[in-house]
């Protein structure tokens, strides 16, 4: 199961962008996403997320 972002919490600060293994995360206009695909599942960058806006896919 892959993490999201939630883009409406998501402030674009960037604190997750260093802490993915495998850089499955994207910036974007105002907001980063998570490429599912190149998802681990580990977790890494819900830990660092200032604002709680990463969490596992339901």
């Amino acid at each position: 199961m892959a993490y999201i972002i939630d883009k409406d919490a998501c402030t674009a600060c960037g604190a997750c962008i260093d802490e993915c293994p495998v850089e499955a995360i994207n910036e974007g206009d105002d907001f980063y996403t998570i490429t599912a695909d190149e998802c681990t599942d580990c977790g890494a960058c819900a830990d660092v997320c200032p604002v709680e806006a990463i969490s596992p896919e339901d």
